[in-house]
């Protein structure tokens, strides 16, 4: 089991994930997002290779528009 945490929660998975399978089970597929891992931001392209481990913390920040 690895604990993670997300903008200030701590989440629990039971097995290894990736940033890809994070961002599809938390419907954030499509949206305009960006992912900090442990203080540095996470290029869209290594999303796939990049599994998170215990006790990374991740920032997660979902674009919005609107005037």
């Amino acid at each position: 089991m690895i604990h993670i945490t997300i903008n200030g929660e701590t989440r629990q998975f039971n097995q290894p994930i990736n940033i890809e399978q994070f961002v599809d089970e938390n419907n954030l597929k499509g949206k305009r997002i960006a992912i900090e891992r442990n203080g540095e931001i996470v290029p869209r392209s290594q999303f796939a290779e990049q599994f998170l481990t215990d006790g990374d913390r991740l920032e997660v920040v979902v674009a919005v528009g609107g005037g």
